[in-house]
């Protein structure tokens, strides 16, 4: 295990472990035949990967690596492209569960690429994540991670309007919330509401986050044709959502 990060703090609690630690992305890539990149966006993967000092100038022949930043497909399918030149191969592997999740072993990879690599990818991702999915083509795995944004999203703004018109028609929002989380009304936002303490302490967390993927989703089914009725409904959530966390899109 060989580990690199941008910001020197992020390696501290590996100290007395026995990973070693890369002085680059360039070092890293000489060291590793699986480099596992998780950053925040496509500005971030196209930063560490290319370049003079980026992976793909060093990686060996016939390494792999797998993208668990959300962001576009495109990114990860023009990054396939370059790397399959220095004989490298790319997934899209973008993750869900957070760092609780993470340590505990049960993150959830959606893996879009060659099946065969996905497979030799298997056994890592799995020392993490449980389940790893194969979803498809190159790309995939991040529309997968986009839609699943887009749809947690809009439920978000549907959990908070409840809470709030609860607290209007004289109920108790954390009344109503013990009921539904019993009833078929439950939902994950509504437990992420609860979990946080509210919508505008997600929206401190992860309010720039949802805006970045919500745009992303926006521009996939625009590009598609797919910005119909059912998913303007859909859409026009997911924009209140927005509004309501101070970041619209």
């Amino acid at each position: 295990m060989t580990l690199w990060a941008r910001r020197p703090a992020t390696l501290e609690p590996f100290a007395d472990t026995p990973a070693k630690v890369a002085e680059s992305p360039a070092e890293l890539a000489v060291a590793s035949d699986l480099v596992c990149l998780c950053v925040v966006g496509d500005a971030d993967v196209d930063e560490v990967t290319r370049g003079e000092h980026g992976l793909l100038a060093a990686m060996k022949p016939g390494s792999i690596v797998a993208i668990h930043s959300t962001g576009h497909p495109d990114t990860c399918r023009d990054l396939a492209t370059k790397a399959r030149a220095h004989g490298v191969s790319v997934i899209d592997a973008p993750v869900s569960g957070g760092g609780a999740a993470a340590a505990e072993g049960r993150l959830l990879v959606m893996a879009g690429g060659d099946a065969e690599t996905v497979e030799r990818c298997r056994p890592v991702f799995e020392t993490y994540a449980d389940p790893v999915v194969h979803v498809g083509e190159p790309g995939s795995g991040q529309t997968t991670k986009l839609l699943n944004n887009f749809l947690f999203t809009a439920n978000l703004g549907v959990a908070a309007t409840a809470l709030s018109l609860a607290g209007a028609l004289g109920v108790d929002p954390e009344r109503l919330a013990e009921v539904v989380v019993r009833s078929s009304g439950n939902s994950f936002a509504l437990n992420a509401l609860r979990g946080i303490g509210g919508l505008d302490r997600l929206a401190d967390v992860a309010g720039g986050l949802s805006q970045k993927d919500i745009r992303l989703v926006v521009d996939l089914a625009d590009r598609a044709g797919a910005s119909g009725a059912g998913a303007g409904a859909v859409l026009d959530a997911a924009d209140a959502t927005l509004a309501l966390m101070g970041h619209p899109r």
